[in-house]
């Protein structure tokens, strides 16, 4: 593994962060009414969504700094086995739905709906983590489109049909799929696919992202 490649793609994620963060300002700038984020706000904080390669090692390698030992991180890392396990259910649940020919649009309507607590919000209802919080949650109050399709938070002020400016959260998925590629190649890993691997905020405080999981080095042999 090179450090120092390492390194390069995290500082990449962080400016990609900071640039994120620069378009959230500029919608609450035009639109102070309309975006209705504050502190203690969490409804964003109970929305179900997955992390790339990068996003999750960025948000694991700050927990583990922030939190080193102690009932902190046992907190933390219990709440995080809770929202693991329900997150579990509902995926089974919404593969159920499918199976019953339920639609891609049905189901997505569905999960929008359903609140899963994030395990890194903390009894004042604040993130513990809140400067290296995901992307996603860095433009929830502002409206975004994948693929053209427009979300808004629903706390928000933005009147629907209105004409505001539009984040492409499409093109800043793209750029993190392209730091997790090459994050993939910068660790050295065996795993082709590793880079297309999402996980949930809970896995992602939950898995130790080591040697083992990243496939670095020689694949274990099997025994006879």
């Amino acid at each position: 593994m090179s450090d120092t490649e390492l390194d390069v793609v995290f500082r990449d994620y962080e400016t990609l962060t900071a640039r994120t963060d620069e378009l959230f300002e500029r919608v609450r700038a035009q639109f102070p009414a309309e975006v209705a984020c504050t502190a203690g706000c969490s409804d964003c904080c109970h929305a179900m969504f997955d992390l790339s390669l990068v996003e999750a090692m960025a948000l694991n390698r700050a927990f583990n700094a922030r939190f080193g030992f102690g009932a902190a991180r046992s907190a933390v890392l219990e709440a995080a086995g809770d929202a693991d396990r329900a997150a579990t259910r509902l995926k089974r649940h919404y593969f159920q739905r499918a199976k019953q020919g339920a639609t891609d649009e049905e189901i997505l309507r569905e999960a929008a709906r359903d609140r899963l607590r994030c395990p890194l919000l903390g009894p004042d209802d604040r993130c513990v983590l809140y400067e290296q919080r995901p992307v996603t949650c860095r433009l929830y109050g502002v409206p975004t489109a994948i693929h053209g399709k427009a979300h808004v938070c629903g706390k928000c002020g933005f009147a629907r049909g209105g004409a505001y400016p539009t984040v492409a959260l499409d093109r800043i998925q793209d750029k993190l799929a392209e730091l997790s590629r090459r994050l993939a190649v910068a660790v050295g890993s065996r795993y082709r696919e590793l880079h297309t691997v999402y996980v949930p905020v809970s896995m992602a405080l939950l898995t130790k992202y080591d040697d083992a999981y990243l496939g670095v080095g020689p694949a274990p042999q099997e025994q006879e």
